[in-house]
């Protein structure tokens, strides 16, 4: 689900976490493979998302193997080791004193150690270097070549993704306006242009100026302040909260 070229207040996020469980949602309105995420345990579903890093717990002066090992590590030395390899996290890192891109990585290796069946993740490549970002992305690519599973992918990053995905999703305003296999989108065959973007990039544009023309400003749409526009009554939305009676 491509992003930052795409407008923010969509739905991804939000998407995601509905997905993963984390925010509530209506009786039997979300299912994952078929199971209600609210109801019973998602097992084998694995969620990645920004503020993970923000936590203090992990700012505090706790060794890399230390965390590998709380995530059970010591059950899959092989894959544990491929990932320190991919993601040159250092083993010797204590994770009060490194970099955000740094953390980000040990995070990584943390949320995939165990084998997932489906995996959400939230913009979750951003401050990663370039070289660490492709590994990363061939890693998970040779994944679901390997063995039976998914990837849910909302990135502000676009670049070198143009034949990563299987499936695209185009959402506005809370909406999904179209989404399908890779090859039912007309994606630019050449790179660059005028505008140096990617192929992908070069879509999402053309999504944007297409979402912008049809909502409009968004200081034109009232002082409601909606993120998105609520079709359900009385089922929650950005803006529908219930106010206290005065």
């Amino acid at each position: 689900m491509p992003a930052n070229r795409r407008a923010n207040g969509a739905g991804k996020t939000t998407l995601l976490r509905l997905l993963s469980g984390k925010r509530m949602a209506p009786a039997g309105t979300v299912s994952v493979a078929e199971i209600d995420p609210f109801a019973t345990g998602l097992e084998g579903v694995t969620y990645l998302g920004l503020e993970w890093v923000l936590n203090p717990i992990v700012r505090s002066d706790i060794s890399v193997p230390e965390l590998l090992k709380s995530v059970g590590g010591d059950h899959y030395p092989q894959r544990r080791d491929e990932l320190v390899k991919i993601l040159d996290v250092d083993l010797s890192w204590h994770l009060h004193a490194v970099s955000d891109g740094e953390r980000r990585r040990v995070q990584l290796c943390m949320g995939l150690l165990r084998p997932w069946t489906v995996l959400l993740l939230d913009e979750i490549t951003v401050d990663l270097d370039l070289l660490s970002r492709h590994n990363f992305l061939q890693f998970l690519k040779k994944e679901t070549e390997s063995r039976s599973c998914t990837i849910v992918y909302a990135t502000h990053i676009l670049d070198n993704l143009a034949e990563w995905p299987t499936h695209l999703v185009h959402m506005a305003l809370g909406k999904v306006k179209k989404w399908g296999p890779l090859d039912s989108f007309e994606i630019p065959k050449t790179d660059g242009g005028a505008e140096g973007n990617s192929r992908l990039g070069q879509l999402v544009m053309v999504w944007l100026k297409e979402d912008l023309e049809e909502r409009g400003p968004r200081n034109a749409r009232g002082a409601e302040g909606l993120s998105y526009i609520n079709h359900t009554v009385n089922k929650g939305g950005y803006g529908q909260e219930k106010r206290p009676e005065k």
